[in-house]
């Protein structure tokens, strides 16, 4: 018996479907003993009254299950999982399900909220509204500026809007 974590691809937006189906047909089949818990993982993101809920990895359902002692030769658990309708297969190497690592399982239910409090992706907004920033690339490199809004992730800040002026802003 080898109870692991593997990561299932599906159709973005279907992941609720698949997830719903993927129960439905364990428990229609008996399988609950080889297919324990189906999970999306997701985050909640904005602030106040504009909360939503948004999947942190579109696409995808992860699934514990027992795939037996090698997981290259296709079981019950297997059939049961690559033949519930959305589902396009299993994460790995030629059509084979590799299970996910220890690390990779911890991260995903840490962000989850799963285990413990959701690891932020960033502690604090790097820039408020407001705040007075210098361009350091770029063709306003130097230029000094008032940020039009908060930014919270690094990624975000490619997209940076700020009124700038030449010099110091007075």
């Amino acid at each position: 018996m080898s109870i692991q974590w593997y990561t299932v691809h599906t159709y973005v937006g279907y992941e609720d479907r698949v997830k719903a189906n993927i129960e439905k047909r364990a428990r229609a089949l008996h399988m609950e003993d080889k297919v324990f818990q189906v999970l999306i993982p997701i985050e909640e993101v904005g602030s106040g009254e504009r909360t939503v809920k948004q999947k942190l990895f579109p696409g995808y359902v992860f699934v514990e299950m027992d795939l037996g002692d090698d997981p290259r030769e296709p079981n019950e658990a297997w059939e049961v999982v690559r033949n519930t309708p959305g589902v396009t297969g299993f994460v790995g190497a030629g059509g084979q399900p590799v299970p996910l690592t220890e690390s990779e399982v911890w991260g995903i239910l840490r962000a989850a909220g799963i285990l413990g409090e959701p690891e932020s992706r960033s502690a604090a907004p790097a820039y408020r509204a407001g705040d007075v920033v210098q361009v350091i690339a770029g063709p306003f490199t130097d230029f000094t500026g008032c940020s039009k809004r908060n930014f919270t992730r690094a990624w975000q800040s490619k997209g940076f809007g700020i009124d700038i002026w030449p010099g110091n802003p007075g």
